[in-house]
């Protein structure tokens, strides 16, 4: 997968995610599509991460918690625990459903936004 094209879908992805984010939730509806922005902007993170990785000739990373570990041990991420938290996240939302998980994981979102933004940002620096 080619480094450019993942990490500008990434940064797509997030864009997104902050415009749904920005619009008020008044309806299951709309959380659960934030929802979905967050699993697939989350997706594009790690899978951007292992892109950059390999262009860097690192250790290749196969999972998103090793992704994550290789972006914080080389500084592209600055707290291990806030992308473990939105891992935890997408698990729950990935493999159950459960509307009080939903509520949860929905309100977390916005304390994501930073931690992604910095990625996105030391992703596109790294890659120059």
């Amino acid at each position: 997968m080619n480094k450019m094209w993942i990490l500008a879908d990434f940064e797509n992805a997030l864009i997104q995610l902050r415009s749904a984010l920005s619009q008020p939730a008044n309806s299951d509806l709309l959380r659960a599509g934030c929802i979905q922005y967050f699993e697939f902007t989350f997706e594009l993170a790690w899978k951007a991460v292992k892109a950059a990785s390999r262009d860097a000739g690192l250790p290749e990373c196969l999972s998103p918690k090793a992704c994550l570990k290789q972006a914080f041990a080389n500084g592209w991420i600055d707290s291990e625990e806030v992308w473990l938290e939105m891992l935890e996240a997408r698990n729950r939302m990935s493999h159950t459903y459960k509307a009080k998980d939903a509520l949860t994981v929905y309100d977390s979102l916005p304390s994501f936004i930073p931690a992604l933004m910095g990625l996105c940002s030391a992703l596109k620096t790294a890659s120059t």
